[in-house]
């Protein structure tokens, strides 16, 4: 088998969609949108919400066009740090 390296298994440019799960609120939906926006456009069209069944969390969908590999790696990242993060996909 073939061993690949992670920058070689996209095209870019390339759509790519991030998911962020993390506190609910308007902080959290801000801080991931700041993270994304730093490398890239983020539009309002491009962002998905849609909170947990208990109402605590929330999931946040990022769709964006990514350039190059680097931007992938700055954005996960920079959302990394953002508080109140659970989970990053």
């Amino acid at each position: 088998m073939d061993k690949y390296k992670p920058e070689e298994l996209l095209d870019f440019p390339c759509h790519y969609q991030f998911k962020a799960i993390g506190l609910e609120g308007d902080d959290f939906k801000v801080a991931i949108i700041a993270a994304a926006s730093q490398f890239v456009t983020v539009t309002e069209n491009a962002v998905k919400c849609r909170p947990s069944g208990s109402g605590s969390y929330q999931a946040i969908s990022l769709s964006v066009t990514l350039n190059d590999y680097q931007q992938l790696v700055d954005i996960y990242a920079e959302m990394r740090q953002v508080a109140g993060l659970k989970m990053l996909l």
